[in-house]
């Protein structure tokens, strides 16, 4: 017999982790266009609606609101319902609300709209978890805010150009485009093989492994596919449990 982490190692690194790690990381790119986008609208907002300073801050408060809630909301559906399906309603949901901002009527519709995307947006954190369970030792990982950066640069380079011409509106619009397209090639990413494992469907993990190996050209290690069933799942109190709540406390900080 062989287990998940077994097989990973044995398959190595290869193509298909390139492919994941470009689509994957392709969603810093939309997620830093998303969150940098108030701080390239808020000026324009601003006059548009007679903002005072309160007003304008509460908008970026409200979008890191949204992403806190809902991260904690996605987390666990995650654990519940798989990560890639958490992962595409999460993109579905930030595209969707995103859009929609461009058509805010009022800075209050502004506000509960941008909230929402926030909330849409955390669930992309899915990704770099499909990417840490489907992966040997990835050089890679450690360059995923490359992404990030690139999502940065890109929407502050649009909107010297957009903002001027057609308006902060459209400039919504043109960066939930990424977003949208990365909607559409999702099915080339599979569901962790951990996950599928950590809920029975041996299956679907086997099925994942060994696409994995028929891309990356490698031999899957030999017998059937066996993982100790866990008596349990994750619980958040094991967060502040004595022996973690020192790393707890210290990831927390820093973040």
């Amino acid at each position: 017999t062989f287990t998940v982490e077994e097989a990973v190692e044995a398959i190595g690194f290869g193509r298909f982790h390139i492919m994941l790690f470009l689509i994957m990381g392709s969603t810093g790119v939309a997620e830093a266009m998303e969150i940098m986008l108030i701080a390239v609208v808020s000026p324009l907002i601003r006059c548009e609606w007679q903002l005072q300073d309160w007003q304008v801050a509460l908008v970026t408060t409200m979008v890191f609101f949204g992403y806190m809630v809902f991260s904690i909301v996605l987390g666990l559906l995650a654990d519940r319902y798989g990560r890639w399906k958490i992962l595409l309603l999460s993109f579905l949901w930030a595209a969707y609300f995103s859009l929609l901002t461009s058509f805010a009527p009022s800075y209050i519709w502004f506000v509960f709209l941008r909230a929402m995307v926030g909330g849409g947006v955390s669930g992309h954190a899915q990704g770099k978890q499909i990417i840490a369970m489907c992966s040997c030792s990835n050089p890679f990982l450690s360059l995923g805010k490359v992404f990030w950066l690139a999502g940065s640069l890109l929407i502050i380079g649009l909107a010297s150009v957009v903002n001027p011409t057609i308006g902060w509106r459209w400039l919504v619009r043109i960066a939930s485009i990424p977003g949208i397209l990365l909607i559409l090639v999702f099915k080339f990413i599979p569901e962790s093989a951990r996950y599928n494992m950590s809920t029975g469907n041996t299956g679907a993990a086997l099925a994942t492994l060994q696409r994995i190996a028929r891309m990356n050209r490698a031999t899957m290690p030999e017998g059937q596919l066996r993982e100790p069933a866990k008596e349990r799942r994750g619980r958040f109190k094991d967060l502040i449990h004595p022996k973690y709540l020192r790393t707890t406390l210290q990831i927390w900080i820093i973040w």
